[in-house]
């Protein structure tokens, strides 16, 4: 069928990961639906019905479908992320010979807000770790976990998918993938390394994944944000923290204290600077406060 040969295309030649490769699917089979909706043909398989009908889509019907999905409250970001998907999927289309013109080619996407990522203080990441329990096996893995994310600022993808072989604890660093399937080496500090160690002496078997669950196998993502969740209400911190938020912090933190800006792009995995240039926003509170504290003349 068209569009499951397409995620496989995107599969095979971008190397994209199996939770982006949902969001693909999803985001074009909404499209695909409200589509065969407007042509009185839901009485039929939706790939196939589709198939028959794709030469007929045309730029008014996926505008059309952008303004019901704006009636349906969905963000800006949202918006923006489906028309990517759409366009490119057409586009795979006009390569495949399927249609002649890719509908929605001149379709702006809309203007999003900019808005800049949040960290936490120091005081509060200190305070996250320094409060989390080490009791049991589960909640040494749990302190190693976010030890490990504020030590390298790595993505919750690449978190779940670390495995032992991936940690080098002589020479203190990591190799992760991230997205793309593109491979790098990180630092990552020695209190992070202990954690994980003291975490793995619980086992006399040697699991491939770092962090497992309750029967041994990888943890998953949703677990570690529901963990995360549970350690921040236990602390009393009263913040709204996700992983990404702990990405933002190592970011900004490592900024804050004089890390330069290439060396951060690379750690975070950012293939362009520009995306690691949002933590000078972030960073401003720190820039004015050494400003009035150094500048002569203010």
């Amino acid at each position: 069928m068209i569009l499951n040969d397409y995620v496989n295309i995107l599969e095979a030649e971008k190397g994209y990961s199996a939770h982006t490769l949902r969001a693909y699917f999803t985001d074009i089979k909404s499209f695909i639906l409200f589509y065969l909706d407007t042509c009185n043909c839901n009485d039929e398989n939706w790939e196939q019905a589709f198939e028959k009908r794709v030469q007929q889509v045309d730029k008014m019907i996926v505008r059309r479908y952008l303004a019901a999905q704006t009636a349906l409250k969905k963000s800006k970001k949202t918006l923006s992320r489906r028309l990517s998907a759409l366009k490119s999927f057409f586009d795979y289309l006009v390569r495949a010979g399927l249609i002649g013109l890719n509908p929605a080619d001149t379709i702006p996407f809309p203007k999003l807000e900019k808005t800049l990522p949040k960290a936490m203080g120091i005081d509060d990441i200190f305070r996250l770790l320094d409060t989390m329990k080490r009791d049991t096996w589960m909640e040494r893995r749990n302190l190693a976990m976010f030890e490990t994310f504020y030590s390298t600022g790595m993505r919750i993808g690449e978190l779940h998918m670390l495995n032992i072989q991936d940690i080098d604890f002589h020479a203190g660093l990591i190799r992760v993938l991230g997205k793309g399937n593109k491979a790098r080496i990180m630092p990552v500090g020695r209190r992070a390394l202990d954690a994980v160690q003291t975490y793995r002496a619980h086992f006399k078997e040697n699991f491939p994944a770092v962090f497992l669950n309750k029967d041994f196998r990888r943890l998953g993502r949703r677990s570690i944000r529901r963990i995360l969740d549970k350690v921040v209400m236990e602390c009393g911190l009263g913040l709204k923290i996700s992983p990404h938020t702990l990405r933002h912090t190592f970011a900004t933190h490592m900024l804050d204290s004089g890390a330069d800006l290439r060396g951060i792009q690379e750690i975070l995995g950012h293939v362009s600077l520009s995306t690691t240039q949002v933590y000078t926003h972030v960073s401003m509170d720190h820039l004015m406060a050494v400003y009035d504290k150094a500048h002569p003349r203010r």
